[in-house]
């Protein structure tokens, strides 16, 4: 768009869009000039104004600032990756809806999707592998919040876990143990009472994005302000969080004994 364009678009003489933007000149345009291009421009008056750094008018500030996003089953879902790469260097907090998926044995996942909407369990779980293998070798620092009592359900087939065999809780804790030692200090673990508090299932990609997982949609926030809370929610169950996370793997092993 040139100063024509802008002058027609704003209503106004292009001489008087021509003064505005002369080097060095100190003529201002009044609030109803400023507004009518800034909608011309498609940009914030505050923007215009030098007043922020965010150039989206206010509707777009606020469509961007959450999103609701339609949720897979399972983590293979394209826009969980696109977030993870997004965020590739930066530090993941995450509290899972049941397991971490990245640390989960193949049969675990045989079990657990083998009514998966849309695809074969064999499909569902390949491409879970595909982007946990991605995620291991991307990892640059990972942290998992659990609740103990549904890791020590887990461990007793209890609830959602009710049929899967004792054989496979084993091995799916010993996975974990191995793990947690193997990937440390790149991946901690931290286990808090469900008690002293609460959380819905939730990943925050450093200081990008946060997202919340409800059922068939995510809600997804952009906005900085609210990634902030939902880190300092996260960093409230790591200050919660029973014992440190090298002794995470004990924990995991000694359950699988039991």
């Amino acid at each position: 768009m040139n100063r024509s364009d802008l002058a027609r678009a704003a209503g106004v003489q292009r001489s008087t869009i021509g003064k505005i933007l002369a080097e060095g000149s100190v003529q201002l345009p009044n609030v109803q000039l400023a507004a009518n291009c800034a909608s011309a421009l498609g940009v914030s008056l505050d923007w215009l104004s030098a007043l922020t750094d965010r150039m989206e008018r206010p509707g777009d500030v606020v469509e961007d600032g959450i999103r609701m996003e339609a949720a897979a089953r399972t983590s293979t879902d394209d826009r969980l990756l696109e977030w993870h790469r997004e965020a590739a260097g930066y530090k993941i907090r995450h509290v899972p809806t049941s397991l971490p998926e990245l640390l989960k044995t193949r049969t675990v996942l045989e079990w657990e999707y083998r009514a998966h909407v849309g695809k074969t369990p064999g499909q569902a779980i390949a491409a879970v592998e595909d982007r946990m293998d991605w995620m291991r070798q991307n990892m640059s620092d990972y942290e998992i919040a659990l609740p103990r009592h549904e890791i020590e359900s887990f461990a007793r087939g209890e609830g959602y876990w009710s049929g899967l065999g004792a054989g496979a809780r084993k091995m799916q804790l010993e996975r974990m143990a191995e793990s947690c030692e193997q990937l440390y200090p790149s991946l901690r673990i931290f286990i808090y009472d469900a008690h002293q508090i609460f959380s819905a299932p939730l990943t925050v990609f450093g200081p990008l994005l946060g997202v919340i997982y409800v059922g068939s949609v995510t809600l997804a926030f952009r906005q900085a302000g609210r990634v902030r809370s939902l880190a300092r929610h996260f960093d409230g169950l790591v200050r919660a969080a029973d014992g440190d996370p090298r002794d995470v793997p004990q924990w995991f092993g000694e359950l699988a004994r039991r």
